[in-house]
């Protein structure tokens, strides 16, 4: 593997070739050869076929034309029906971007467009969509990754390198163990440490949302076993809520420069809740632990991977992403370590049910021998109702409020439930189940429901075939966006409506204002649809309290609006959504691993399965390290 490049380069006529790099896992070559750009495929083909490792032919920088010319080309050659918003040239890497906002009809029949810009600029062209609404976090994001070309392609090479060092398991004890640094036994601070002998991977880093201080609010990354941030080989993120994702920008501050691997929307995503995170710190005048630019150095060392796309990470270790069906861009990662030695799936955050936002999620895999499973709704208590009598109880809980003069206001997690939520009354209002009131979405969500319709094919079938067909639900004209205090203001006096508001648990931002002002009136309804974690705001009224204290203020309000939870709307499988992910796995794993859970969970769903399955079942507890292998 380390005469990877040589061989390849001896395959393949002399002199066509004028570098050989590895970007990732991937192997790019350049040629100055115009002749062999436009012949080469099948040749490359071939030597794929044989190394089963992906190859890309790129032009040299000598040969491609001008960039005022390939523009020219480009936009000869897309209708004006596309809809270009945007061209911009990577030059490092001999690639060009085209955003448009039908994407189908810059890539032509089969790709044939693709192929004329090709052949005639010499460029290798490159298709996004353009967010149907105007997303400035994506736009800065892919702004910050051109612009650092430079070093994102010494950074690429790098990591090829590191993963395609020699290395022979049968040289070696072969072992594989898995650390828990947070979620043991709770929900919160998502964080595992994975060890080989030759590789040490970090899933997921987030802190405890239900609690604002304090050691217990992160991981634990000061152990032995973590050490010096630089052994570190990758982290993996499944997914953008910030009890999974908020420290990983604090590692790139702390030193860490290696790839962090994730979805292209969890990287959009997580790095505006980050800019949040810092956001929020500054709000109650307190120091943030990371700045702006460490979210940068996030954003330059991501590596963005689709669902079912194979990968090699470290010379022992290679992923594939599956669909999670929890918010957009989640993903369970299977790891197969060791060529096959042993499997481990990190189902992360899951959600078995199909819902309007996404398809369910994956439980068939090449194989498996040891598998996570969040246990949020475990126990034998957390049978949640089929969907559809949870959002007819909300329509007609919602009609009576609005009759009655009064507001709804939705605490949501920004990402997934507020989205599932803008689906549900969009509906709702089209269909004349419920009036037209405005739906005004205040915080991040306008924003991330933009990157959203950036990303259309993460989405479920249902969805993409109406953003496919522009009937685009999250530009409904219902849909009303909150950008400051004074339209706040006029949005509390004002009549009746719905407030989507984050955050989900009331732990902060602008869902709390609207509970000072709307907490005291009985005709106003406030609906729980996510969890809410011990210790916080939302738990605290949602277990009965009349009269609770705000942290930022110390302010006591007194809670006489309606208040109802909705289980059934939840982004997270339920008890019996849990038991069938497994009933119905494919392969049979021969370990379970409980964890995102709070303990009597935990506990109570790795008995029943180990009870219906007589599959080994582990719940531990926060530093515990288990032997999978």
């Amino acid at each position: 593997m380390p005469d990877i490049l040589k061989n390849i380069e001896q395959e393949l006529p002399k002199g066509v070739i004028s570098e050989l790099i590895f970007e990732g896992a991937n192997i790019v070559l350049y040629t100055d050869n115009k002749d062999f750009f436009k012949t080469g495929e099948d040749k490359i083909k071939d030597i794929v076929n044989r190394i089963k490792k992906r190859i890309e032919l790129r032009a040299d920088k000598k040969i491609l034309a001008s960039e005022i010319e390939t523009e020219k080309t480009i936009r000869a050659l897309i209708s004006e029906e596309a809809e270009i918003t945007s061209i911009i040239f990577d030059v490092q890497r001999s690639t060009v971007v085209v955003e448009a906002k039908k994407p189908g009809m810059v890539i032509g029949k089969q790709g044939s467009i693709l192929n004329d810009i090709k052949s005639s600029t010499m460029w290798s062209p490159v298709v996004q969509r353009s967010p149907a609404i105007p997303s400035k976090i994506t736009e800065k994001i892919r702004s910050v990754l051109y612009a650092n070309n430079n070093y994102r392609k010494k950074f690429l090479s790098e990591i090829g390198q590191k993963i395609y060092k020699d290395w022979n398991p049968e040289k070696m004890d072969m072992w594989v163990r898995v650390t828990y640094l947070g979620s043991g036994r709770q929900v919160g601070r998502s964080c595992l440490l994975l060890q080989t002998p030759n590789s040490k991977i970090l899933l997921d880093c987030g802190i405890n949302p239900g609690i604002s201080d304090g050691p217990e609010r992160f991981p634990y990354m000061n152990v032995a076993e973590v050490g010096d941030l630089n052994t570190l080989d990758a982290i993996i993120l499944s997914h953008a809520h910030t009890d999974h994702s908020a420290l990983i920008p604090y590692l790139y501050k702390m030193g860490y420069t290696g790839p962090v691997y994730l979805t292209a929307p969890t990287r959009d995503i997580s790095a505006l809740l980050a800019l949040d995170f810092v956001g929020v710190a500054y709000k109650q005048a307190e120091a943030p632990l990371f700045k702006a630019e460490n979210i940068k150095d996030m954003v330059k060392h991501s590596i963005c991977l689709n669902y079912n796309e194979v990968h090699d990470i470290t010379p022992d270790i290679r992923i594939t992403f599956y669909n999670a069906g929890h918010v957009l861009g989640s993903a369970q990662v299977h790891i197969n370590i060791g060529n096959g030695l042993h499997n481990f799936v990190y189902t992360a955050d899951t959600n078995y049910r199909k819902t309007r936002l996404l398809d369910p999620a994956v439980n068939k895999y090449p194989r498996a021998e040891t598998v996570t499973l969040e246990a949020t709704y475990g126990s034998k208590d957390n049978i949640l109702p089929p969907r559809k009598d949870v959002e007819e109880e909300f329509i007609k809980l919602a009609n009576e409020t609005i009759k009655n003069g009064g507001k709804i206001l939705l605490p949501e997690l920004g990402l997934g439930h507020a989205q599932e939520s803008i689906l549900r009354l969009e509906e709702a209002v089209r269909t004349g189940k419920l009036p037209e009131i405005p739906v005004y979405l205040d915080g991040m969500l306008w924003d991330i429901t933009a990157i959203h319709t950036a990303y259309p094919d993460f989405l479920s079938a249902s969805v993409r075939n109406q953003i496919f067909q522009d009937n685009n639900p999250f530009i409904s004209p219902i849909l009303k966006r909150v950008g400051s205090p004074i339209e706040r203001k006029q949005i509390i006096e004002g009549g009746p409506c719905v407030i989507i508001a984050t955050s989900g648990m009331l732990v902060g931002g602008a869902s709390v204002e609207y509970l000072k002002h709307l907490a005291d009136n009985p005709k106003n309804l406030l609906v729980f649809g996510c969890y809410q974690a011990v210790g916080s705001l939302g738990r605290q009224i949602q277990e009965g309290n009349q009269i609770v204290k705000l942290k930022d203020s110390n302010e006591s309000v007194k809670i006489n609006m309606q208040v109802k939870t909705m289980n059934g709307l939840s982004a997270h499988s339920g008890r019996g959504d849990l038991m069938q992910f497994i009933n119905r796995m494919s392969p049979r794993p021969k370990k379970i691993i409980i964890n995102h859970g709070e303990v009597s969970r935990c506990l109570d769903l790795a008995s029943s399965i180990y009870r219906m399955n007589r599959i080994e079942t582990v719940v531990p507890r926060n530093l515990e390290t288990i032997r999978l292998k």
